[in-house]
C-alpha cells in the first residue's frame, strides 16, 4: 500500500472483532514507534503493553467519563505511552526555546505505532481521556513519570469512513501567513 492510502486506511477505532492479535504484530508496531525520530536522539517514550482482559478492564474503566471512550473496556488491546526523561541536550533545547520536544516526540512515535498497525490490518484509537494516576498504579508506573496518552488496539469491526477535514487553503499557506 502506498502513504497515501495508509493515512486514508488509518483512523480511531472505536469498534473492534473479539479477536486476540498476535504478539508478533504488536511487536512490528513497537518497532515502529522506536524508530520514530525524536529530539536529540533522545526517545523519551516507554510502552507498555496489556493484554490481560481484567486489567484491560480496569483501564477502560478508567478511561471512560462524561460519555467518553465508553468502547475502552472491551478492547483486545492497550498500550500506556509514558513519559521517559529527555536526554540532557534535548532538555536544554526544550527550555531554551520554550518548546515541549519530548510531547512532540511522543506524538511522532505514537503516530509511527498506529501507522505501522495500519498496515497490519489493525485498528488503533489514541485517548488523552482517562484517570492518569489510576492508570498508573494499575500498571506499577513509578511516581512522577507520565502517561500523556493510552492506544487501543485490535481488529476494526467497521468501516474506513471518509475523512472530513478542513480544505487544504483553510490550514496552510506559502511565504507567509
Amino acid at each position: 500500500m502506498d502513504f497515501q492510502e495508509l493515512i486514508l486506511k488509518r483512523q480511531s477505532t472505536r469498534k473492534y472483532l473479539v479477536k486476540d492479535v498476535d504478539k508478533a504484530l504488536v511487536a512490528k508496531c513497537l518497532e515502529a514507534a522506536r524508530l520514530a525520530p525524536s529530539a536529540c536522539n533522545s526517545q523519551p517514550w516507554h510502552f507498555i503493553v496489556v493484554d490481560d482482559k481484567d486489567k484491560i478492564r480496569e483501564m477502560g474503566e478508567a478511561a471512560t467519563g462524561l460519555g467518553m471512550n465508553k468502547f475502552a473496556a472491551g478492547v483486545p488491546v492497550m498500550i500506556a505511552v509514558v513519559l521517559e526523561k529527555m536526554n540532557f541536550t534535548a532538555k536544554v533545547g526544550s527550555m531554551l526555546k520554550n518548546k515541549d520536544y519530548c510531547m512532540l516526540d511522543l506524538g511522532i512515535a505514537v503516530e509511527h505505532f498506529c501507522l505501522q498497525a495500519a498496515e497490519e490490518g489493525l485498528g488503533t484509537c489514541i485517548l488523552g481521556w482517562f484517570d492518569e494516576k489510576k492508570t498508573a498504579r494499575l500498571l506499577g508506573v513509578p511516581k512522577g513519570k507520565r502517561i500523556p496518552l493510552l492506544i487501543t488496539l485490535g481488529y476494526p469491526d467497521c468501516e474506513i469512513r471518509n475523512k472530513i477535514r478542513k480544505p487544504l487553503e483553510e490550514i496552510s499557506s506559502w511565504n507567509s501567513y
